[in-house]
């Protein structure tokens, strides 16, 4: 059965988007996976140290994944209804997950981890990440790089200045600056597939940075026309930017 606007509109602003899981959108959407394997990077890493720190976990969704956690694990996260999901999904680890606002300062002492992680942080506050950090300690990050789903963005908006923030060579300048040494960055261009607006309704109230304040009341008439399109032309494609950075403290 073809389902119209309304209906597809309708149950993507019903469904919740709180954590960081992308579960509803299995079959609507799909994403390419950057080709560094993250998660098991940071399972590596986890495995070999005693204390460390996970910033911006989101939902704890990734950091579950760790199959030996360190004796001392702790996840910070800013968004409000994030923080239940994350001690949710993180309690069975024995990682201790901390609320905190969207600005610095972190809540530890000096030099209290090992390692510290962050998946599609933000905004890195690398001056804390170094300060947090011990000596030989390593910081390990995905980042989500300049104009990621840019043509989600201009479908939506209209034509775009181009990005004038998250790009890479600023995050490694950034990451000297604080006095830490960048010993690997990899990037990659992810092809990004939405089937139906009501992937798209849903993606954008989750990722809000995407389109700012956005609201279906808001973009009715942009949407319908994507809509139109999808139905005319087939799945709406875009491309995700992502850069892995992994930084040493000497």
């Amino acid at each position: 059965m073809v389902r119209t606007f309304s209906e597809l509109v309708a149950e993507a602003e019903a469904a919740p988007v709180e954590g960081w899981g992308f579960d509803w959108l299995r079959g609507r959407a799909t994403e390419e996976r950057p080709p560094w394997g993250y998660a098991r990077l940071v399972g590596d890493r986890m495995a070999a140290v005693r204390a460390a720190l996970d910033v911006d976990t989101g939902g704890g969704e990734v950091l579950a994944e760790v199959p030996a956690p360190p004796p001392l694990l702790v996840a910070t996260e800013a968004w409000p209804p994030n923080v239940p999901v994350a001690r949710r999904n993180l309690r069975p680890l024995g990682a201790t997950v901390v609320r905190v606002s969207d600005r610095p300062p972190l809540p530890f002492r000096d030099a209290a981890f090992d390692l510290v992680v962050s998946r599609h942080p933000v905004h890195t506050w690398w001056g804390e990440v170094a300060r947090v950090l011990r000596p030989g300690g390593t910081y390990l990050s995905q980042q989500i790089g300049p104009g990621t789903v840019r043509e989600l963005s201009e479908a939506i908006l209209g034509p775009l200045p181009p990005p004038e923030y998250r790009h890479p060579e600023v995050a490694v300048a950034d990451a000297r600056a604080a006095g830490l040494t960048v010993v690997d960055l990899r990037e990659a261009t992810l092809r990004t597939v939405f089937h139906d607006v009501g992937a798209v309704v849903w993606f954008l109230r989750k990722v809000v940075w995407t389109v700012p304040g956005f609201t279906v009341g808001r973009y009715t008439d942009e949407l319908r026309r994507l809509d139109e399109r999808i139905r005319a032309e087939g799945p709406f494609v875009a491309y995700a930017r992502r850069f892995l950075i992994e930084a040493h403290r000497g």
